[in-house]
């Protein structure tokens, strides 16, 4: 017995620091899983345990006095990390209407909370939400229909341009709303088919995705993936991106023929298409979910071969384009593409000469959480990026917007780029409206 209430000490001093570090860090999205009924729980572990403790006497000694104080830490600092995040949620839900209508419509941001949200989007403070499958689950599809509804009628009543909505329905492994929308293969299965069977499949795949998205509401697909395959077997850093699994081809034409196609049957329901994950990930040997990665191949071969099927497809739809978190570093060596003013505006801007929406890969990857978000976030809206995503953790939305408001406040956000950004999202909010117009002109029609 004495041997197992030694081992059990010494577990209790192991887990002390860790729990310490959890309750500090509560807030971190890698501890998404610990919110709510997790923080209940390891306050009220933390407290027994120091009864326990204090009941058996530890407190005459010093080493117990010590473990108690250790154990006595873990409500301090979750309610110090509570605090803090109040008070920067608060700043942000303060910010003047003139600060909110600057940056509030370059913010995308998932979400749980409906009443949250929805005092995001009548202040001004977004500008689109990201829905996936937790707003969905063991709910009617008509629940989510009307939530979004609802939201829109909110921006109206506030004299606000309707919000972008996307949804992230590439079919495969990644389609965040089926079931119970249709769960559809991967663009990648229809690789193997005669060219009048691939472009035929995708465009029929298209339709399908967005007859049911622009049947919800959503106007935006985080989709088509156009990274070229990995010539290389599996990834064992790749933990999460899967882009292997999610890749159409590795052949550039063949990419390019599918997602074309794919993209028109999309559109012809007025939801539009995103392009990812620009300047493409399919050569990098580490998941930006997690980690930072570089991309060291030379920009004429990448030209040759990466970025066709991207500039192909920008030429013949209207599409959005996700720029994600790798780092080109023949170009910009010191900073991912997503907040990279020579890949955004030297390249996709000047070189392409593009000039549609341009978004960030979620900014709550590790490959930019992990280092400085603040200067991510002002080096992105100063390199010409018009939409932040915030997706996995919408709670992380007001550390992202409390960034670009400090920025703002301190002058360091390039005011010529934001006009030039404004402009653009008025004319995606333009396009999505004339797209649902037309999409709803066709059902009355019966075509």
């Amino acid at each position: 017995m004495k041997f197992l209430r030694r081992i059990g000490l010494i577990l209790l001093w192991l887990a002390a620091p860790v729990v310490a570090f959890a309750a500090l860090n509560k807030n971190d999205p890698y501890l998404l899983v610990l919110r709510g009924a997790g923080n209940v729980a390891l306050v009220v572990a933390s407290v027994a345990i120091v009864l326990v403790l204090l009941w058996g006497g530890r407190w005459r000694s010093f080493a117990g006095k010590a473990l108690i104080m250790l154990w006595c830490l873990p409500p301090v600092l979750m309610f110090a990390a509570h605090l803090t995040f109040e008070l920067r949620k608060h700043r942000v839900l303060g910010a003047g209407t003139a600060e909110a209508r600057q940056l509030g419509p370059h913010f995308m941001v998932g979400y749980s909370s409906f009443p949250e949200v929805a005092r995001l989007a009548e202040l001004g403070l977004i500008g689109g939400v990201y829905v996936t499958r937790h707003n969905i689950r063991g709910r009617m599809v008509d629940a989510l229909r009307n939530e979004i509804a609802a939201l829109q009628d909110i921006r109206r009543a506030a004299g606000l341009p309707p919000l972008l909505v996307a949804a992230d329905q590439e079919g495969g492994i990644v389609g965040h709303l089926a079931p119970p929308l249709t769960k559809l293969p991967a663009l990648a299965t229809l690789a193997g088919l005669a060219p009048d069977d691939q472009r035929a499949k995708a465009e029929e795949f298209g339709r399908i995705h967005g007859r049911e998205l622009a049947g919800l509401g959503v106007n935006l697909n985080l989709a088509p993936v156009l990274d070229l395959k990995p010539q290389a077997q599996r990834n064992r850093l790749d933990f999460h991106t899967l882009i292997g699994q999610r890749a159409i081809a590795s052949d550039p034409a063949v990419v390019s023929a599918i997602a074309t196609s794919y993209v028109r049957g999309l559109e012809e329901s007025g939801v539009g298409a995103t392009l990812k994950h620009f300047p493409g990930i399919g050569r990098v040997r580490s998941d930006t979910h997690h980690f930072s990665a570089n991309l060291d191949t030379p920009v004429t071969e990448l030209e040759a071969t990466d970025w066709l099927p991207f500039r192909q497809v920008l030429s013949h739809s209207r599409s959005a384009l996700m720029v994600g978190h790798v780092t080109l570093t023949a170009v910009d060596p010191d900073r991912a593409a997503s907040h990279s003013k020579r890949v955004v505006d030297g390249i996709i801007r000047q070189r392409w000469g593009y000039q549609g929406v341009v978004m960030t890969d979620d900014l709550v990857m590790g490959a930019i959480y992990q280092n400085d978000v603040c200067k991510a976030v002002v080096e992105a809206i100063n390199a010409g990026v018009d939409l932040l995503l915030v997706a996995y953790d919408g709670a992380q939305f007001y550390r992202v917007f409390a960034c670009a408001l400090e920025g703002s406040r301190q002058g360091k956000l390039d005011v010529a780029m934001l006009r030039a950004s404004a402009a653009r999202l008025v004319r995606a909010y333009s396009i999505e409206q004339a797209r649902a117009a037309s999409s709803a002109i066709k059902v009355v029609d019966g075509h």
